[in-house]
């Protein structure tokens, strides 16, 4: 096998890396994805997922990754549980790009990349016991959980201010933190936070612990860099907003990244900068980084790569 060509390669799991798959393996395409360190993706850590359509009762996210490989494995996908360390793309247009994991050499004539990104958070231990069960770092997939409820936004940037206008329609009081005295935000988001009465802001603020019970968040410990003093805030939702990092360390050097590393891809298509390589989901949306819009990236990208195979014949 290690001397095949593959027409389509698949680089990260999640709802763009299988969608892309299922459409790929549709069109003859036999394509093989690799799903990296967490098969899966993000939703794997997410415990209910109730605005991905179709599951009119809701889902969890490991269910619903389930789903969707067994869809893509239906139509002969090929699913390896490996991680890709180390790519050479070509730059010719009807080249063969070069992929391991590990010693293992991987040659394709197209390669989907749908690696996604990783939130932030601020490296608190409590965060992971309580994930799932109040901490989260998407107020569009989780806000609806804290209706009326009161919740906690860490940030100062305009991640943060969106977060926090959102969740201000949902819930009875937002709670800024904002480290420093001052917002990174644009005037036009700072300007949305101030006016909206159920937010307030405490500047020189953070978090550093969180309190709860059977794993649900209860209180957020925070301090005052100025005066020192620690005081708790009864909250049941915290939503961590200081930014994502995309996976895209391994295509550093290979193809055209922006200035925080997401993948830029041409007009509304999914292609790159290099011929026969396509990106979806979130390493290329740092924008909207929901399940649906990962999955329809995915789509697209299956059909650039068939078309771009088309085309060579």
């Amino acid at each position: 096998m290690e001397n095949n060509i593959l027409d389509c390669v698949i680089v990260g799991s999640g709802p763009s890396g299988y969608t892309a798959a299922i459409y790929a393996a549709r069109a003859d395409l036999k394509p093989e994805l690799y799903t990296g360190l967490e098969p899966g993706g993000q939703l794997t850590t997410t415990t209910e997922v109730e605005n991905f359509p179709g599951y009119p009762n809701g889902i969890t996210g490991p269910e619903m990754m389930m789903d969707l490989q067994k869809q893509a494995e239906r139509f002969e996908t090929k699913v390896h549980y490996e991680m890709i360390t180390k790519v050479e793309f070509s730059k010719e247009v009807g080249g063969v790009h070069k992929l391991w994991a590990g010693e293992k050499e991987i040659l394709a004539k197209t390669v989907i990349i749908s690696t996604g990104a990783t939130a932030k958070y601020l490296g608190l231990e409590d965060e992971k016991k309580y994930s799932g069960g109040g901490v989260s770092a998407c107020a569009t997939c989780d806000g609806f959980f804290y209706r009326g409820k009161d919740v906690i936004v860490v940030g100062a940037g305009d991640t943060a201010a969106e977060e926090a206008t959102y969740l201000s329609k949902l819930c009875n009081k937002v709670t800024m933190l904002v480290r420093k005295d001052h917002f990174r935000a644009s005037k036009a988001m700072i300007h949305k936070v101030n006016n909206t009465p159920n937010i307030e802001v405490k500047f020189n603020h953070e978090l550093i612990a969180i309190e709860g019970e059977n794993s649900l968040v209860e209180r957020a410990v925070v301090i005052n860099n100025q005066t020192q003093e620690t005081s708790k805030i009864d909250v049941h939702g915290i939503f961590i907003a200081i930014g994502h990092k995309p996976n895209t360390d391994v295509f550093a050097g290979q193809i055209t990244l922006d200035e925080n590393g997401y993948i830029i891809t041409e007009g509304k298509s999914s292609k790159t900068n290099l011929p026969g390589v396509f990106a979806a989901g979130d390493v290329q949306d740092h924008i909207y980084r929901q399940a649906i819009t990962a999955a329809g990236s995915g789509c697209m990208a299956a059909i650039d790569a068939e078309r771009y195979l088309s085309e060579l014949e």
